[in-house]
């Protein structure tokens, strides 16, 4: 069966290499690049099931190739660079340093991000337009780093001084979490510390002993760097400790606050769909700002105060 060979997508921005039509004879080549933090299974789970329900069946009409850096930033342009070897028919990548990996490794297969902030980051010009090869679903999380600092200072009595983590290896968006997290510590009076490390397992015992010198009463963590290990220094250190991704509480931090990205994977089976059905997919990324506040289950010793489902209001948990 011949495969049609492109489509232009919305006045021929970039050429779109198609996946494939709904039959059987012709198996559609995912690949999936990932960060591999806590919510690294989630992350595959919710893609396979989301293109489950629009009837793609691995092992009948679809092939996954994942690619995880196991939390190591810089393993992910030679990561991307092999799926645009492979030639896969379209790459999903979770978060934004997947997502610049991806663009710079292939400016012809087409890329389904779920990265937070994408113009700011330079992955694309415009939500509504944002050309090349490009789509896929816009998370909010930077600014969702400075609304866990004005949640540490309504949940936690008194907080004067929040140290925020960010990662040396992904230094664009570094940039954007320290400047919302000072843009909080301005609003609500807080001293806000920035610690950097080179990544979620490196100068990490250095890093939490700076914060407890200087008496931080807690600590916001880029998303980049929520692992299982982080979680269990910050209670280890009895440190309240907050981050953007909901795995960083599922693996025992404080809280999250902030999109469920793997969650969000299910959605961008949706844009996969439109590619593998060859027809033109809409040039808009899809923006989703709906953040949630999850509590983890190992909360270190401090008098913390969570919402009220009745009221919606903070209210002293026993």
């Amino acid at each position: 069966m011949k495969r049609r060979e492109f489509i232009t997508l919305l006045g021929g921005a970039a050429a779109w290499p198609l996946v494939a039509r709904a039959q059987q004879s012709r198996v559609a080549r995912i690949g999936a690049l990932y960060i591999g933090l806590a919510d690294a299974e989630s992350f595959k789970k919710e893609l396979q099931d989301g293109l489950r329900e629009l009837g793609y069946m691995e092992g009948q009409n679809l092939a996954f190739e994942f690619r995880s850096a196991e939390g190591k930033l810089d393993r992910l342009p030679e990561l991307a660079a092999e799926l645009a070897r492979l030639k896969v028919d379209v790459i999903v990548a979770l978060y934004v340093p997947c997502a610049l990996a991806a663009k710079q490794a292939t400016r012809e297969i087409p890329i389904v991000i779920v990265a937070a902030d994408p113009i700011e980051t330079g992955l694309v010009a415009s939500l509504a337009r944002p050309g090349g090869n490009i789509t896929g679903v816009s998370l909010m999380s930077a600014v969702m780093i400075g609304k866990c600092v004005e949640l540490f200072r309504d949940m936690l009595a008194p907080t004067r001084h929040v140290a925020v983590l960010t990662n040396a290896a992904d230094p664009l968006f570094a940039k954007l979490v320290l400047d919302e997290a000072e843009r909080a510590g301005c609003i609500t009076g807080i001293k806000i510390q920035p610690i950097m490390v080179r990544g979620p397992d490196e100068e990490l015992d250095a890093a939490f002993a700076a914060i407890v010198r200087e008496r931080a009463d807690a600590v916001v963590i880029q998303g980049s760097l929520s692992t299982k290990r982080m979680a269990e220094l910050a209670v280890a250190h009895r440190l309240p400790a907050a981050s953007t991704t909901r795995a960083f509480a599922d693996a025992g931090g404080l809280m999250s606050y902030g999109a469920d990205g793997p969650a969000l994977c299910r959605q961008s089976a949706k844009f996969v769909q439109r590619i593998g059905r060859s027809e033109p997919p809409t040039a808009a990324i899809a923006h989703r700002a709906h953040p949630r506040l999850v509590t983890g289950s190992r909360l270190p010793a401090c008098p913390v105060v969570r919402p009220s489902k009745a009221t919606r209001t903070w209210s002293a948990s026993p």
